[in-house]
């Protein structure tokens, strides 16, 4: 029997968690010519929505995550990649030809996998011009191609002024839809809300949020009513208690309480095992996290672990308040209706250290 559930990678089909909405708008939205802009904290499934649309409209697409990205040519590299894997290098080898600089393209006979490379100390704003352009030439009005670009708000930190240029190119074109995701809210809506921003108003703005309770829960329960026929419903509560609806650390603790169903048929709390074998196996990885603190990050992740006032005295408003846009860039803090940490396992370790 295998473990229904499943977290940390693009999840699809049987494990995808509803969305329906999100999926279907996302899909008629893209037939327009306009582009999205999809803005939700980490590990909110925006990676998933995303894909699942993209690949349910049947068109062409490309990804590129921007956060592994190391400067403008590679970037330049890796949307070359991704093309070639739509289009074969045979097919669009004329379009090559018009390329300025021209690009390094090796196979491996193993794997069969393509990679593109670029001479060192060229001029990145050439490439990535030249490839953008090769994907908009390769492509026409009525059979637009779908270009994705993952945490888009690192485009600030791969080259000074690097977002003007990309805007740039951006605007000129008619024949790509792009879909910009980012997870830091502050930056993503500076971005393309800030009018002396390149971005300003470039699409149309989506914020994903937290899945429906009540969809949630019934996903979970019918999920562990094999394992647990009379508890599947509450334990179901409890996970969604424990997370506050997170999908992914909702679907982490659903996994892990599965197994120990599995595993320890008898025990007396699956999901007290769970919370503590997720706190145990991360422990290592929490301390390191929490030594690289300093004193008012900690402070500040003590009293949302446990829930006490930040307006305590201890620290002016105007720090408290500056400590906690950093830890949301970060992306160890997120705010829906209140600041809270973002991850619920590191925030037991945090109170079993106490």
């Amino acid at each position: 029997m295998d473990n229904p559930f499943k977290f940390g990678t693009i999840v699809e089909e049987e494990y995808f968690t509803d969305r329906v909405k999100e999926v279907a708008y996302i899909k008629q939205f893209l037939k327009s010519a306009n582009h999205l802009v999809l803005i939700s904290p980490r590990r909110f499934g925006k990676s998933s929505v995303v894909a699942k649309a993209v690949k349910e409209s049947g068109r062409k697409h490309i990804t590129v995550n921007l956060q592994q990205t190391t400067s403008i040519a590679d970037f330049s590299a890796k949307l070359l990649r991704e093309f070639f894997k739509v289009h074969p290098l045979e097919k669009v080898r004329h379009l090559i030809t018009h390329f300025r600089v021209i690009p390094t393209v090796s196979t491996n006979p193993v794997t069969g996998s393509m990679d593109v490379s670029f001479q060192p100390n060229v001029d990145g704003n050439v490439l990535i011009e030249d490839v953008l352009m090769l994907i908009e030439r390769a492509h026409s009005v009525k059979n637009r191609m779908i270009v994705v670009l993952d945490e888009f708000q690192e485009v600030l930190d791969i080259a000074p002024k690097f977002d003007k240029q990309l805007r740039s190119i951006m605007q000129s074109q008619k024949h790509i839809n792009y879909v910009l995701l980012g997870s830091q809210e502050s930056m993503m809506t500076d971005i393309f809300e800030n009018k002396k921003s390149p971005f300003y108003h470039f699409g149309e703005l989506m914020r994903l949020e937290k899945l429906p309770r009540k969809d949630f829960h019934r996903y979970l329960s019918e999920r562990l009513s094999s394992v647990f026929p009379d508890s599947h419903e509450a334990l179901s509560e409890r996970i969604l208690d424990y997370t506050g609806c997170h999908p992914y650390y909702s679907q982490q603790l659903a996994a892990n309480v599965w197994q120990v169903g599995v595993l320890q048929p008898g025990s007396k709390d699956p999901l007290d095992e769970a919370v503590d074998h997720i706190v145990k196996s991360h422990g290592l990885d929490y301390e390191r996290l929490w030594i690289n603190q300093n004193r008012t990050n900690r402070w500040i992740m003590q009293r949302l672990a446990s829930r006490k006032p930040l307006q305590s005295g201890e620290y002016r408003t105007s720090t408290v308040y500056s400590a906690l846009k950093r830890l949301q860039k970060d992306g160890y803090v997120i705010y829906s209706d209140r600041y809270e940490l973002e991850d619920p396992f590191f925030k037991q370790w945090i109170l079993n250290e106490e």
